[in-house]
C-alpha cells in the first residue's frame, strides 16, 4: 500500500479536469469514428465505494470530478459488485465468470484454478490488438499469472509505454478509500458531527468519526481522478478515450463491506464516452442508467467496445456498444469472508432485494479480525455487551432468518424484512426463483465445504460427485426447516459427501432440536470419512448436548494439523460456536495462534482471548504491523 499524499482538489480543479477530457468544441463535436478505428478504454479504479457521491444524491460528498462525469457522461444508478468483497469481486471483473462458478474463488483470498484454455478479457483485447496495461492491483483469486496476461504489469503500467499506433485498454487502482485507511481519523471538510448515521447503527464517536473520514477519503480519491483525467488530456487522448470510473466492491462502514446488503454490494460508477464515439452510448449525455448493472458485465463490455466476441464462460451482459442489453437482475454472494465461514446469495431488481442464508445458526456479525481494527465495529460491539442498543441495531449480532426480502425504495437501510409478510409473497416468489435458475445456470459451487473434492469450473461439473439440482434441495430444506432432524439423519448415509455435509449443516442449524438423533448422529460421526463432514457433525452433536469430550478432542486434532487449513480454519469455527465446551482444547488453540496461515491464526487468537477472559471489542487481534511489513516486502495477495 503506497502513501498518498495526493492534495484535496477544488471544485474548480476538478471541473477543469473534467472540462479538458469532455471539451464539445465544434471542432471535436464534428469528429467521427473512422471505420476500423476502435477506442481507447480507461479504467480508473477506486476501493470499497458506495455512492458518497453528489451526483447520486449525497449532499454531504465533495467529489466535483465524479459530479462532472456524470453531467456529460452516464451515471449508473444501481450498478453492483457480485461480491461485497475485493478478491471474489475481481475474480469476477477479469474472467467474466461468477466466483462461485469456480471455487473455491468464491471465499476471500483463495488460490482457485482457472483453466488456461479459457482467456480473461486482457488477453482477449490483445489478441485483437489493444495494448493493455494494468497499474498495478491484481488479487484475482486464482492461480492466473498477471504478467502473462498484460502486456505491462505493476507501477510502471501506462498508456504511455504502448508501441505507437496501438490502440490502449489501462487500468489505474487507487487505495485511498480501502479499508485500512479507516483506521486512523482522516481530517477534512466533513467533520462528526456533520454526519446522519443509519438507523441500524448506534451513535458514538468511533462511528461518527468513521463515517467523517471516509467522506474525506472519497474527496480525497476524487482529486486523484481528476489528475488521471487532466494527464490524459495533457497527451491529447481525451477524444479517443471512452473513461470507466468505478469501485471494486461496496463500502467499509460498518455493515458494509463482507456484507450483502446494498452498502456491501452497491457501488459507484460513471462512464464517459466522448462525441466521436456517442454511437457506442446507451443514452444521450447526462443521462442515468437505472436497469441493474453488475461487474459481470464488465469484461463483454470491453470486449462490444472493442468489437471482440464475448466467449461463453462470460455470464454478463454489454451496458455499451453495438451488443449492449439492459439486464434485469443483479446476483451477489458471500462464503468465507477472512477467517468466518457463512454462505449467503442475493438477487436485486434495483428495487427489491432478497437474501437467502444458508448458514442462518451463524450471526451477521461473526468477528473478524481485520474488520475489528476500524472503531465503529469496536464501538458497535462494545454497545451491544453493554446492551444499550436497540433491537433494530442489535440484530447485527443476531441469528439470521433463512430468508430477507427488502423493499430499497421504501426501507433503503434494509431493517424491515418483507419475507413472511403475505402482502410480498408475489416479489418473494418472483426473486427466489429467479435467483435459484441463476445458480442453476452458472453451476454454483458454494455449496462445497472449502478444501472438499468437486470445486472449481470443471470438477464440479462431476454429477457423481456434485449433484447440484439435489444439493440445492436438500441444502435448502436443511437451512429453512422444512426437512425434520429425522428426514437430515437419513442422508447422512448419502453416497455422496456434499449430500451428508448438508445434512449435518441441517443439524446442526437444529441446535437441541436434534437430540432424539443423538444415536444416529453418533454412528454417523463414526463411519464418516470425509473431515469436512465430520466437523460439522461434531459442533451438531456438542450441540445437541452430546458428552463433548471425544468431539471437542477430534476438533483439536483437526486444529493441530497443517497439511490443509481450510479443516483447521473449519474446526476453529466450530470450537468457537460451542461456548465452554471448547476450553479442553485451549493449548491446541494457543498453538494454532501462533500459525503462520492468517486465518487459522487470527481465529485461534480471537477464540484464545474470549476463553482467557482477556477479549474485549477493542483489542487487536489482527497483526497489522506484520501485514504492512509483509506489504512492504512485496507480498501478493495481502490487504
Amino acid at each position: 500500500m503506497s502513501k498518498d499524499n495526493s492534495p484535496q482538489v477544488t471544485r474548480r480543479g476538478a471541473m477543469r479536469a473534467v472540462a479538458a477530457v469532455a471539451a464539445s468544441t465544434a471542432a471535436t463535436g464534428a469528429l467521427a469514428a473512422q471505420p476500423g478505428e476502435r477506442p481507447n478504454i480507461l479504467w480508473i479504479v477506486s476501493e470499497d465505494n458506495n455512492p458518497y457521491v453528489g451526483a447520486y444524491g449525497d449532499r454531504l460528498a465533495h467529489t466535483p470530478t465524479i459530479d462532472g462525469l456524470a453531467k456529460k457522461g452516464l451515471l449508473f444508478r444501481n450498478v453492483y459488485s457480485n461480491a461485497p468483497v475485493c478478491a471474489p469481486s475481481r475474480f469476477g471483473i477479469l474472467t467474466g465468470t461468477y466466483p462461485e462458478s469456480c471455487a473455491p474463488a468464491n471465499h476471500m483470498r483463495a488460490n482457485a484454478h482457472w483453466p488456461r484454455e479459457l482467456k480473461t478479457y486482457p488477453e482477449l483485447l490483445r489478441q485483437a490488438g489493444y495494448f493493455v496495461s494494468n497499474n498495478s492491483k491484481t488479487d484475482y483469486n486464482c492461480d492466473i499469472e498477471p504478467e502473462r496476461i498484460w502486456d505491462l504489469q505493476g507501477g510502471a503500467g501506462h498508456w504511455r509505454r504502448r508501441p505507437a499506433g496501438k490502440p490502449f485498454m489501462a487500468v489505474f487502482n487507487h487505495e485511498t478509500t480501502h479499508e485500512s485507511r479507516l483506521f486512523q481519523p482522516t481530517p477534512g471538510r466533513v467533520t462528526p458531527d456533520m454526519v446522519s448515521l443509519p438507523p441500524f447503527l448506534p451513535d458514538t464517536p468511533g462511528i461518527r468519526q468513521d463515517f467523517a473520514s471516509y467522506y474525506n477519503m472519497m474527496e480525497k480519491m476524487d482529486g486523484q481522478l481528476a489528475a488521471r483525467l487532466a494527464e490524459l488530456a495533457a497527451d491529447g487522448l481525451a477524444d479517443d478515450t471512452i473513461v470507466f470510473h468505478y469501485s471494486d466492491n461496496g463500502g467499509v462502514l460498518p455493515r458494509s463491506k463482507r456484507y450483502c446488503y446494498d452498502e456491501g454490494l452497491r457501488c459507484e460508477m460513471v462512464v464517459y464516452v466522448p462525441p466521436k464515439w456517442r454511437h457506442l452510448m446507451p443514452a444521450a449525455p447526462g443521462s442515468e442508467i437505472k436497469s441493474p448493472v453488475s461487474f459481470i458485465d464488465l469484461a463483454p463490455t470491453l470486449l462490444a467496445l472493442a468489437g471482440v466476441a464475448q466467449p461463453a464462460q462470460m455470464r454478463g451482459r454489454p451496458f455499451l456498444g453495438e451488443r449492449a442489453a439492459p439486464q434485469r437482475y443483479a446476483f451477489g454472494m458471500r462464503n468465507r469472508m477472512d477467517e468466518r465461514y457463512d454462505f449467503q446469495r442475493t438477487v436485486t431488481d434495483g428495487r427489491w432485494r432478497y437474501i437467502r442464508n444458508y448458514m442462518p445458526h451463524r450471526p451477521w456479525g461473526q468477528h473478524q479480525a481485520f474488520e475489528w481494527l476500524a472503531k465503529g465495529y469496536q464501538d458497535w460491539e462494545t454497545a451491544h455487551r453493554a446492551g444499550r442498543l436497540n433491537a433494530v441495531q442489535d440484530r447485527f449480532f443476531q441469528t439470521k432468518p433463512f430468508e430477507e426480502l427488502y423493499d430499497l425504495h421504501a426501507d433503503p437501510h434494509e431493517i424491515a424484512n418483507l419475507a413472511g409478510t403475505p402482502a410480498h409473497a408475489a416479489q418473494l416468489a418472483r426473486l427466489r426463483a429467479a435467483l435459484d435458475a441463476h445458480m442453476v445456470a452458472i453451476h454454483d459451487n458454494g455449496f462445497i465445504p472449502e478444501g472438499m473434492a468437486g470445486e472449481g469450473l470443471v470438477a464440479s461439473r462431476n454429477a457423481a460427485i456434485y449433484p447440484l439440482a439435489r444439493v440445492m434441495a436438500v441444502a435448502g430444506d436443511a437451512a429453512s426447516g422444512r426437512k425434520s432432524p429425522a428426514q437430515l439423519a437419513a442422508l447422512l448415509r448419502d453416497g455422496v459427501a456434499v449430500v451428508r455435509y448438508w445434512a449435518a449443516m441441517g443439524l446442526l442449524i437444529a441446535g437441541a432440536r436434534a437430540a432424539p438423533q443423538m444415536g444416529a448422529m453418533q454412528a454417523a460421526f463414526a463411519a464418516e470419512t470425509s473431515d469436512h463432514v465430520r466437523i460439522c457433525l461434531a459442533e451438531a452433536l456438542i450441540r445437541a448436548k452430546a458428552a463433548p469430550a471425544p468431539l471437542v478432542d477430534y476438533l483439536a486434532a483437526q486444529v493441530a494439523q497443517q497439511a490443509a487449513w481450510p479443516l483447521q480454519l473449519q474446526a476453529l469455527n466450530a470450537l468457537t460456536y460451542v461456548g465452554e465446551a471448547a476450553r479442553p482444547a485451549t493449548p491446541v488453540i494457543a498453538q494454532a495462534a501462533q500459525s503462520n496461515q492468517e486465518y487459522v491464526r487470527n481465529a485461534a487468537r480471537y477464540l484464545t482471548s474470549v476463553l482467557d477472559g482477556s477479549y474485549t471489542p477493542a483489542k487487536p487481534i489482527f497483526d497489522y504491523e506484520r501485514m504492512m511489513r509483509r506489504m512492504a516486502a512485496g507480498e501478493k495477495g495481502v490487504a
